[in-house]
């Protein structure tokens, strides 16, 4: 048997101060006879009979027919525990996956460190017009400097006063609350890897705020090596990374125009706005 976490990059730093790394993973020894944790995956789905003899492509072939056809059971199989160091406000995000087993922190039980988040000068971003939750482009230098010195004082101030309350002997749970959001926090975060797909599906996405997408491509870097064949069926199929799933409409639509019952290809039986933008969308990447 061998230990996966062998000579692997298991820590990647992100943003100034935080960091993403592996601590152990399931199953962490595979055979000799086997080069990653994806035999776990179809050892899983062939539950029904031993493995016998086989090929690496075998497994290839069984973990892509899985992908595809969204039989998500055997990929919970495996799992991962992370240690991580990032801002509250990226933690925040990152519980909203609820799928994964978190240990936190306690600012209850400890002292918080003066840590604190200052994003770079050349990426203090401005508010997109069409997307309430997204960024449209960078400030000026001029606005960017001062925007950080205003960022870097008030986090200075709110940490004296914490460090003030702290001397008072304030209980730590009532003095923590003068803390800004940019503060550093750590965790232990667990989670199978079916639930991570789906997280870092979200995450990676470009859409996705920038510096949690700094966190979830670091777990992706570190997961990659360990679970090759399922990562490359992932990348090839799912819809956030370059496929695209059609509804029901939309295939109408396809089949309605190919059969000269409607002309108009971009025409689909939907009053919804979005729906019809989203379709236009799918028919141009599908070269129509």
């Amino acid at each position: 048997m061998k230990d996966i976490l062998d000579n692997k990059n298991k820590e990647i730093k992100c943003l100034d101060l935080g960091f993403v790394k592996i601590v152990d993973c399931m199953p962490r020894l595979i055979p000799y006879t086997e080069d990653s944790a994806d035999f776990a995956i179809a050892e899983a789905a062939r539950c029904s009979y031993q493995r016998g003899t086989k090929k690496i492509s075998n497994d290839r072939g069984l973990i892509r027919h899985l992908m595809r056809s969204c039989h998500t059971s055997p990929f919970e199989q495996i799992e991962f525990k992370f240690h991580m160091k990032m801002p509250i406000f990226v933690a925040r995000q990152l519980i909203r996956h609820r799928s994964a087993n978190v240990n936190e922190l306690s600012g209850r039980f400890s002292e918080m460190p003066d840590e604190y988040f200052l994003p770079p000068l050349d990426d203090i971003r401005i508010q997109s017009e069409k997307n309430k939750q997204g960024s449209d482009g960078n400030f000026d230098i001029n606005n960017s400097e001062n925007i950080l010195n205003s960022i870097h004082l008030s986090s200075e101030n709110s940490f004296n006063l914490y460090k003030e309350f702290l001397y008072l002997n304030m209980t730590r749970e009532q003095a923590r609350i003068v803390l800004p959001l940019n503060t550093y926090t750590e965790w232990y975060w667990k989670i199978d890897l079916h639930n991570l797909l789906h997280f870092l599906s979200l995450r990676c996405d470009e859409h996705s705020q920038k510096e949690t997408r700094e966190y979830a491509e670091a777990i992706l870097e570190l997961i990659s090596p360990i679970v090759p064949i399922t990562i490359e069926a992932w990348e090839d199929y799912d819809r956030l990374r370059g496929g695209i799933s059609l509804t029901k409409l939309e295939i109408e639509a396809i089949k309605n125009s190919l059969s000269g019952q409607n002309l108009q290809l971009f025409d689909i039986d939907s009053n919804n706005k979005r729906e019809k933008e989203e379709w236009v969308e799918k028919a141009k990447k599908l070269g129509f």
